[in-house]
């Protein structure tokens, strides 16, 4: 259980970001892509030690809707139809506060995996 408790969670306009603000006042802006690189999804996390996938080409993804998971999470559901990423109330506050170094990491491994955050391009 988390020790702080959202009191607003709102997506923008554009859908690529969500705006999250605790009880204590803490608010993070958070982009839709690090949310969707970095879901605690088992597609993204595995289902065990060493099985976490680096996924790329999400820089344009945006948030397609947010459904209430109990008392504790929100499940988002990102406009590339991944949906199954339950994020508790602790997991957002740690995204607002340790995003940056956590998205560095993601880019650093896109990096080392010769990938990248933009979506492939087919051509027509």
């Amino acid at each position: 259980m988390s020790d702080t408790w959202p009191t607003e969670l709102r997506v923008s306009k554009d859908r690529h970001r969500l705006l999250v603000t605790f009880d204590d006042g803490a608010s993070f802006d958070l982009p839709a892509e690090m949310l969707r690189v970095l879901s605690p999804s088992a597609e993204v996390q595995g289902h065990g030690p060493g099985q976490k996938v680096t996924v790329p080409g999400k820089r344009d993804v945006g948030i397609m809707s947010m459904i209430p998971t109990g008392n504790y999470a929100v499940r988002i559901g990102f406009d590339d139809m991944h949906d199954t990423g339950i994020f508790t109330w602790s997991y957002l506050r740690e995204l607002g506060e340790k995003g940056h170094e956590l998205f560095s990491a993601y880019e650093a491994e896109l990096k080392e995996k010769g990938l990248s955050r933009d979506p492939i391009r087919r051509p027509h």
